[in-house]
């Protein structure tokens, strides 16, 4: 199963989900719990911390639900944040349902070892760890997470969702 969140980022072979980790995780257990496929893939944008460039592509298994008040001191969580694979090569993606506005706390993410964000990877690999779901997600660079991050998305999610459709012609068809 191919599942997106929806909204600007809508794909005519995935399934809406939602945006935002409350939407994500509350629509996409509803669909694991009904349909229990066998594996699922989550296809969207990210915003980079900075070493990734605009319009690259990657995959990953792995995901945070690290907050900016943590990275400034200001926070701690005592639950679960982290769900990763023991991959020392594997992209991180932190979700939150704020957009990184700030350059000095996209560089303390990046101390952190993440690389990117986007709203709702770590919701979509929680409810499919919790359903018993193998889960991945194919993501492609929008922006970077700076003051302009909303221009810079809006400027390129175009092409972004273009990248998205030919990695779906060539190789993401299997999910389904």
């Amino acid at each position: 199963m191919i599942v997106c969140a929806g909204r600007t980022e809508v794909f005519s072979f995935a399934r809406a989900i939602g945006v935002g980790l409350v939407e994500s995780a509350y629509n996409l257990s509803v669909i694991l719990k009904d349909e229990r496929p066998e594996t699922l893939l989550f296809v969207g944008s990210c915003g980079s911390y900075g070493r990734l460039g605009v319009l690259e592509s990657f995959y990953s298994e792995s995901a945070s639900q690290i907050e900016q008040s943590f990275v400034q001191g200001g926070a701690y969580t005592p639950i679960e944040n982290k769900i990763y694979k023991n991959v020392s090569h594997e992209t991180i993606v932190n979700s939150s349902n704020y957009i990184t506005t700030d350059k000095n706390v996209s560089d303390k993410f990046l101390e952190l070892g993440l690389e990117c964000e986007n709203m709702e990877f770590f919701s979509v690999l929680w409810a499919a760890r919790e359903a018993g779901v193998k889960a991945k997600g194919f993501f492609v660079t929008t922006n970077y997470c700076h003051l302009d991050a909303r221009e810079e998305y809006l400027k390129n999610i175009k092409a972004a969702t273009e990248v998205i459709y030919n990695r779906y012609e060539k190789e993401l068809k299997e999910y389904e």
